[in-house]
């Protein structure tokens, strides 16, 4: 049976189709819920982490399933399938819950991007927002056992989040969206490379602006001298990165 844009499963305004992927890849609406107990299965879970997805999360969906058979894709070596799922959180929730995406992305192969959806206060009214997430291996040293990290994308207003099918098989599509939420590109040449580099000047961005603030209210002489050259060096790294 073809499935139409009303009977293709949504979290919130927010579905397979909205998102740009092809139809062929949509749940239908009768399939897309995920009971919170179903996500959780046989694993155990803090109270912390339990008392997070009863406030913090109103509804899980699923919203995409990508295979070879309906991407057009060659098969992975790696990765099975990518899901998309949807995270619409409750107005407690501020902001991405990445235990929750921990959780659920730890007990499966596949690759999954989180949807995650929410409503804010805007221009006197309120509009929905989405940002992305995904679970992947740190970049690392070849051997060593990978460290997983819960990676977010910024918050859009939800008409413009897009994810792309992008890639030669599903591997690489997987590698294409972690590169589309980490870094806003399909390109996934040198991912891991360029996701340290995206790190490292996060970091000195903020290094930046708390050496700012601090000189501004130091003093002492010695000690604004201080902050002085240290942010004069942060600020020199930063620009090298940047124009590498």
């Amino acid at each position: 049976m073809t499935v139409t844009a009303a009977q293709v499963a949504h979290c919130g305004s927010v579905s397979a189709l909205s998102l740009g992927l092809p139809i062929s890849t949509a749940i239908p609406v009768a399939k897309g819920t995920l009971p919170k107990a179903a996500v959780v299965g046989r694993t155990p879970i803090s109270a912390k982490l339990k008392q997070r997805l009863t406030n913090d999360i109103e509804s899980i969906t699923l919203l995409s399933l990508m295979r070879a058979a309906n991407t057009g894709l060659e098969l992975g070596r790696l990765i099975p399938e990518v899901l998309v799922i949807g995270l619409k959180l409750t107005g407690k929730a501020g902001s991405v819950p990445v235990e929750v995406i921990e959780l659920i992305a730890s007990q499966r192969k596949s690759g999954i991007v989180f949807a995650c959806v929410r409503e804010v206060p805007f221009e006197g009214g309120t509009r929905e927002e989405c940002a992305f997430a995904v679970r992947r291996a740190q970049p690392g040293r070849a051997g060593h056992m990978p460290n997983y990290q819960v990676y977010t994308g910024e918050w859009l207003p939800a008409g413009e989040c897009q994810l792309e099918i992008a890639g030669g098989t599903i591997d690489e599509l997987w590698m294409s969206l972690c590169s589309q939420t980490i870094l806003g590109t399909p390109e996934v040449a040198d991912l891991d490379a360029r996701i340290t580099r995206h790190a490292q000047i996060a970091k000195l961005e903020a290094d930046i602006d708390k050496l700012a603030r601090d000189h501004q209210r130091a003093k002492n002489p010695a000690q604004r001298n201080e902050l002085y050259a240290k942010l004069h060096k942060a600020k020199t790294q930063l620009a090298q990165l940047r124009e590498g």
